[in-house]
């Protein structure tokens, strides 16, 4: 089942698995902050297979865990210029949601995008980058979510949502689009 209602939130999964999902955001606390950047132009996307580390095999955006007193920008600066070797200039939170695994950590995750960055993309031992076209995204290989709210994301809309996942495999979602009156 998916649905979008007038306040601009759509959603999807069956009723249980959605019940599930409100559920489990009461009173939650992450188990881990994370930070994914998706860098962009009006044709392509650099996204990186992961080579080791949460997602490993995965394609994604670089990204990663903040280090202690580090905020997830900086996170999301260094984490990237460690992956692919590039450093991001003017980047935007474009994205938090919230990862939820009945049997794995929940996730907070701030989604970051740029279209300026100096530096060439090289494979490092975390990730090998590659530029896919926008309109053509490996979803396949990424995770199950991501299908939902990147392409979204790389239209411009900014988002908040909650993903409730089993192992790994989504069972059910909630997004919200933002107007310009809120705020990330």
């Amino acid at each position: 089942m998916t649905s979008v209602d007038d306040n601009h939130e759509d959603s999807g999964g069956d009723a249980g698995d959605l019940q599930e999902l409100t559920r489990r955001l009461q009173n939650w606390r992450p188990d881990q902050i994370g930070t994914l950047m998706f860098l962009h132009d009006r044709d392509r996307v650099l996204l990186i297979r992961k080579r080791r580390g949460h997602g490993a095999g995965k394609i994604n955006g670089p990204g990663g865990k903040p280090e202690a007193g580090e905020t997830p920008l900086q996170c999301v600066l260094r984490e990237t210029a460690e992956e692919v070797g590039v450093a991001v200039h003017d980047p935007w939170l474009a994205g938090v949601f919230r990862f939820l695994d009945t049997r794995a950590a929940d996730w907070l995750g701030y989604i970051y995008l740029a279209t300026d960055f100096s530096g060439e993309p090289r494979t490092t031992p975390e990730a090998i980058p590659g530029w896919y076209a926008r309109h053509a995204l490996p979803f396949e290989e990424m995770w199950d979510d991501d299908r939902l709210w990147l392409p979204r994301l790389l239209a411009g809309e900014h988002l908040t949502g909650d993903f409730l996942f089993t192992g790994g495999w989504l069972l059910a979602h909630r997004l919200r689009r933002l107007t310009p009156a809120d705020a990330l």
